[in-house]
């Protein structure tokens, strides 16, 4: 499996093979995936910002996140992830964003969503008169608090390129 500096140069690569910019949502990796994109040397030619949003004022405040969804959904489900990766892009320059938000453990969780259980969301910003192109997923990953973090950071990741290599 790659690592988290290995994806994020091959995102580089990507970024600046298509001249765009790039914005994170991070809650439960709270930072982790903008760092290994930072480690990245030059990645100030196509990473925008970041936000960490751990909380869920964070989410409303920084990123628009309505709050009904979270009252609604919780902070950890598919319409929040939706909605903090429409942020990123609206509250950037980015052409495309990634969210997380997921429940890292070890304590957190519940029988619909266990620990291990992380929302994703993948943004393109559309072109001339297409709508976004939105992707949401979400998994479930085993292991203790660090491993589940890594894990998610990895997958966010791998579906920026992923969405990236379908828009060629």
């Amino acid at each position: 499996m790659p690592s988290l500096l290995e994806l994020s140069a091959d995102l580089g690569q990507a970024m600046q093979a298509q001249g765009w910019q790039l914005a994170l949502a991070e809650s439960c990796t709270g930072g982790m995936i903008a760092e290994s994109v930072t480690a990245i040397a030059g990645s100030s030619a196509w990473f925008d910002r970041g936000f960490v949003t751990y909380s869920n004022a964070a989410k409303i405040d920084m990123l628009a996140v309505p709050e009904r969804l979270i009252a609604e959904h919780g902070a950890v489900s598919e319409p929040v992830a939706r909605a903090m990766a429409m942020g990123a892009l609206q509250r950037s320059h980015a052409n495309i964003s990634g969210a997380v938000t997921g429940i890292a453990g070890p304590g957190g969780g519940s029988a619909l969503k266990p620990v291990g259980t992380v929302c994703f969301a993948w943004a393109m910003r559309g072109v001339e008169n297409q709508g976004n192109q939105i992707v949401i997923e979400t998994r479930h990953f085993e292991g203790d608090r660090t491993q589940v973090r890594q894990q998610a950071a990895s997958h966010l990741l791998k579906g920026l390129l992923r969405l990236i290599n379908q828009s060629d």
